[in-house]
């Protein structure tokens, strides 16, 4: 739960041009889980734009495989791939490949340590050339 920043992406059509995109998790006493992802469009300074799907825990075995309801009835699959061990970044992907997120705590990381998360994602089955970096202030 909390904020993750979102370094890259092969984004949704709605965050195609995203800058600052921030997604932030709670849990709710129900277990769903509250989701707010906010971004700027077009630049650091653009209209702010704000999303709140709400994310259900698909299979509470792993707690790995959610969906994500930005309308009712339809429920998109949204699959926690990776999550180091200092739960500071992680990989959301799909198994469609047509979607990913790369994110972590905080709004930048070292160029190593992304450049082996988008190796993760590319080993996953997506392809490298669609990976999109998210521009985030600091």
């Amino acid at each position: 739960m909390g904020d993750w920043y979102v370094l890259a992406h092969i984004p949704a059509s709605v965050e195609r041009d995203a800058y600052n995109a921030v997604e932030s998790y709670r849990l709710d006493d129900d277990g769903s889980i509250d989701t707010t992802y906010v971004f700027n469009v077009g630049a650091f300074d653009g209209p702010r734009k704000e999303l709140n799907p709400r994310g259900i825990v698909h299979d509470p075995e792993t707690n790995a495989d959610w969906r994500m309801q930005f309308v009712w009835p339809f429920r998109a699959e949204y699959l926690i791939a990776y999550v180091d061990d200092d739960y500071t970044q992680t990989i959301i992907a799909r198994t469609k490949r047509d979607m990913a997120w790369i994110m972590a705590r905080t709004p930048t990381i070292d160029d190593a340590a992304l450049a082996a998360l988008i190796d993760r994602l590319v080993a996953l089955g997506y392809d490298r050339e669609q990976i999109r970096l998210v521009p985030q202030s600091t």
